[in-house]
C-alpha cells in the first residue's frame, strides 16, 4: 500500500472517511526486549487484521544524558535506567529477523527512530512508511534527515502547539515528503476527557492534508470515534498483557480489544454510505406486507 490510499476518502456529508483505514499495531518497546514476544505480537496484529505493525529505535547514549542513563532505576535487566533501557533495545541482528518474520507473515513494518544514527540504521530495511515520535516533532535536523526519504510519514502531535506543527509540516512540504499527520496526547494512559477528538477535522482543515489518531486510552471506542471524525490511520499499542512490565502496556489493546478494533473500524465505511436518502428493495418487500391499509382490495372494501 503506498501513499495514495490516504486520499481515497468518501464526504458523507460532515467529515470526509477513509475508504479504508490504515491500523496499525504499535509494538514499541511492549517486546520487552525479546524477540519471541515481539514475533507474537506480530502475529496478533497480523490475526486481527492491522495493516501494519510498528517498532521504536534509540540510540542511548544521544537520546539520554549521561545523568539520566546512571540514574537507578530496578528492572528484570538490572539496577539503572542504562541497563533498562538497554534491555528493550533491539539491534540488527533482531531488526534482520522482523524484517524477513513480517515479509513471510505479508504485513508491513517500520519504526520510529528517536535520533539520527537511528533513522540512518532504519534506512536500511526500506520500509514503506516513516514514523516522527511526538517527542522528535521539535527537532528540525532529524525531521530534515527523514523528509528526505520521500516515504510517506506519519508525524506525531502529542506535546505540540500549532507553531510546533507548522513548523514540522514546513519541512515535509518543502521536501515534497508526503505526511499523513496524527492527533494524539501524549498521556499513558490518556484520560477520555484529554482525548479532544474534534480536533481531527479542525488539523485537516489547517494542513490540508490526511489526519490520523495515535491513540493512549486504555478502551477501543475513542479509536473508533477518531475515524467517525475523519482519521484514515488508527495507530494503537498493542500488548500480550497489559500487567506484564513496561510504562505503555497499560496504554495497550489485547488481542480482544484489538480485534473488536479492526472489526470496527472496517465497518465505519460500510454503515455509513453515501447519505442519500433511498429505499431498499428489501423495504420495497416489507412495504408491500406492513402497509396493508393502502392495498386496493381494502380501499375497495370501504
Amino acid at each position: 500500500m503506498g501513499s495514495q490510499q490516504f486520499g481515497d476518502i468518501f464526504y458523507n456529508g460532515q467529515v470526509s472517511i477513509a475508504k479504508h483505514i490504515f491500523v496499525i499495531g504499535e509494538v514499541g518497546i511492549n517486546h520487552n526486549g525479546s524477540l519471541e514476544i515481539a514475533k507474537q505480537l506480530i502475529d496478533m496484529a497480523k490475526e486481527a487484521g492491522c495493516d501494519a505493525v510498528k517498532f521504536q529505535k534509540r540510540t542511548l547514549d544521544i537520546v539520554y544524558t549521561q545523568e539520566v542513563l546512571d540514574a537507578p532505576r530496578d528492572s528484570p535487566w538490572g539496577t539503572t535506567q542504562r541497563e533498562q533501557k538497554n534491555g528493550l533495545e533491539f539491534g540488527e541482528k533482531e531488526y534482520d529477523e522482523i524484517d524477513a518474520y513480517c515479509k513471510k507473515l505479508g504485513i508491513e513494518w517500520f519504526a520510529s527512530a528517536w535520533d539520527i544514527p537511528s533513522q540512518l540504521f532504519l534506512r536500511r530495511y526500506n520500509s514503506s512508511y516513516n514514523k516522527v515520535a511526538s517527542a522528535m516533532m521539535t527537532h528540525p535536523e532529524f525531521l530534515k534527515e527523514v523528509a528526505k526519504e520521500g516515504k510517506t510519514t506519519f508525524i506525531s502531535t502529542g506535546m505540540c502547539s500549532y507553531e510546533d506543527i507548522d513548523k514540522a509540516v514546513a519541512i515535509f512540504r518543502e521536501a515534497n515528503c508526503p505526511i499523513v499527520i496524527m492527533h494524539s496526547v501524549s498521556e499513558y494512559p490518556a484520560a477520555d476527557e484529554l482525548l479532544n477528538l474534534s480536533l481531527i477535522p479542525e488539523l485537516a482543515k489547517r494542513y490540508g492534508c490526511p489526519v490520523g489518531y495515535s491513540g493512549h486510552e486504555s478502551s477501543v471506542s475513542p479509536s473508533t470515534m477518531a475515524a467517525m471524525m475523519g482519521a484514515v490511520a488508527v495507530e494503537r499499542h498493542i500488548t500480550l498483557n497489559r500487567a506484564m512490565y513496561g510504562s505503555d502496556q497499560s496504554a495497550s489493546l489485547e488481542k480482544p480489544g484489538l480485534t473488536t478494533l479492526v472489526g470496527q473500524l472496517r465497518k465505519i465505511p460500510v454503515v455509513l454510505g453515501n447519505g442519500e436518502k433511498l429505499v431498499t428493495p428489501g423495504e420495497i418487500n416489507n412495504a408491500g406486507k406492513l402497509r396493508y391499509w393502502h392495498s386496493p382490495k381494502d380501499d375497495m372494501a370501504e
